[in-house]
């Protein structure tokens, strides 16, 4: 372990990575049934085809994370993108009504776009490329970008992680269903039935939180995944005395047993060549570009914001073994799309693993084992709740808002990017997006002011290719 990871000269311990690589995986585990019910509509498409995307999403994760583990040597981990799995699925649909194709016809058309992009940053980040664009991002834009992930992880936390259905509707949602209500009487009568579940939500929530900041303050390593226990054993008692529910009844008569077959039958290298071929190569062309952008944005966003709270950045703002994180995102893209799901990016739930100590490889090598050990043990993971992960979440996030200390607030040229960037990725939910405002902000700022010079040509480029994303892209 010591030859592999170099754990002595990162300040870290095997018992750390281990806790930390678990910690995150607890943070992302939701990712495992949620991107086979967004690819296949939550079941609609089929169960095979739900079964499919099931073992794609475990097998090309891990992939991933072990690239970044072995050759990064980084704790960053890996999981098809939230954002990118629900765009795959609105292009899936629209190919399929524009060509006639089945539903499942036309998925496996579209996941030659996936392989195509995975290619492209393969030889992207073998010549460096996609590391340049990292340096091309001014310095205060960069430092702004861990904040404003902190913004959003909190936003995730209190708002879309934990979502509540009852007869009346929903998802119901903490911040703006809860909190936002006049009065309780108000949020009650809306959520119906709902509401006890809220409730235990929210308590869970904040019990889960105050267990993390606790045992953090009195220096426990261990501090984020024990508090999500905690709120975890919390929550599955108030099911049991509170809402009369048995919290594992859903392990009752679930099936350990990994649906290769289903796979093998609907996803495994299933690329369907002529359906691609009447795609057209003007909309192809034009969704790889889309997928290819707003993929590397996230990425740098959530490896630089990451890195910079995890104290891997130097003076320049850059991370060492770049290039090498960079390429573990295009090797599990391809892994997805060879396996059948769509893009795998840097999950911003790795923020939690860093913050319960991870330093090295060991800890996205754990969280990969534990996301293969899941094609066996899916129903267990399935049982963790929203409310556990989201105490997690809203944690790591406050701890990575505390990153604007360094920015200089009487400099507009950094204070402008970034104020709209902590603003723009929690209201949009995405990270590349909220990256691209803040550079056509900056270049705006120096181009107006008279200080063009001051900005390199590749960011001039990026700027542009963003306005056109933004305002001219069909």
């Amino acid at each position: 372990m010591e030859k592999l990871f170099k754990l002595k000269e990162n300040g870290t311990t095997v018992r750390t990575e281990i806790i930390a690589g678990l910690t995150t995986f607890m943070t992302m585990a939701y990712i495992i049934a949620l991107n086979p019910n967004l690819l296949t509509g939550f079941g609609a498409e089929g169960k095979a085809l739900w079964n499919g995307v099931f073992m794609a999403t475990c097998i090309a994760s891990a992939v991933g994370m072990f690239v970044m583990a072995f050759f990064a040597n980084k704790p960053f981990c890996l999981a098809p993108g939230m954002g990118l799995n629900s765009f795959f699925a609105v292009v899936v649909a629209n190919i399929a009504a524009m060509t006639g194709m089945t539903y499942v016809e036309s998925f496996q058309s579209a996941l030659i776009i996936i392989l195509v992009e995975g290619i492209v940053f393969i030889i992207l980040s073998a010549l460096s490329i996609r590391e340049k664009i990292v340096e091309a991002i001014p310095l205060g834009v960069r430092l702004g970008i861990g904040p404003a992930i902190g913004l959003m992880l909190m936003n995730i936390g209190v708002g879309s992680n934990a979502g509540i259905y009852s007869e009346t509707g929903g998802p119901f949602y903490a911040m703006r269903d809860f909190f936002g209500a006049l009065t309780a009487k108000t949020a009650s009568e809306a959520m119906g039935s709902g509401f006890g579940p809220m409730v235990l939500t929210v308590v869970t929530m904040f019990i889960g939180l105050f267990v993390i900041v606790v045992l953090s303050k009195k220096n426990v390593k261990a501090s984020v995944i024990l508090g999500m226990l905690v709120a975890s054993v919390i929550y599955w008692a108030g099911e049991a005395i509170f809402l009369g529910t048995n919290p594992f009844a859903s392990l009752q008569g679930a099936s350990f047993v990994p649906p290769v077959k289903d796979m093998m039958d609907t996803t495994f290298f299933a690329f369907n060549w002529q359906g691609f071929a009447n795609i057209g190569w003007f909309t192809v062309v034009t969704l790889v570009i889309t997928f290819c952008m707003i993929d590397m944005f996230d990425t740098i966003g959530t490896l630089v914001g990451t890195a910079s709270r995890a104290g891997m950045l130097d003076k320049k703002g850059t991370m060492p073994k770049m290039k090498e994180a960079l390429l573990a995102d295009a090797v599990g893209t391809v892994a997805g799309a060879c396996t059948g799901t769509s893009t795998v990016t840097t999950f911003i739930e790795s923020a939690s693993g860093v913050e319960a100590g991870g330093r090295t490889g060991l800890t996205a090598f754990t969280t990969g084992v534990v996301f293969l050990a899941c094609m066996f043990l899916a129903p267990i993971a399935a049982i963790i709740p929203a409310a556990a992960t989201s105490a997690a979440l809203i944690y790591v996030g406050i701890l990575m808002v505390g990153g604007l200390r360094n920015i200089d607030f009487n400099d507009m040229d950094q204070l402008a990017p970034v104020a709209l960037m902590l603003i723009a990725m929690p209201v949009s939910g995405s990270i590349g997006h909220a990256i691209g405002i803040g550079l056509i902000t900056y270049t705006a700022i120096k181009v107006f002011t008279g200080k063009f010079k001051e900005v390199s040509v590749l960011t001039y480029v990026i700027s542009a290719l963003f306005l056109v994303k933004f305002f001219l892209a069909m």
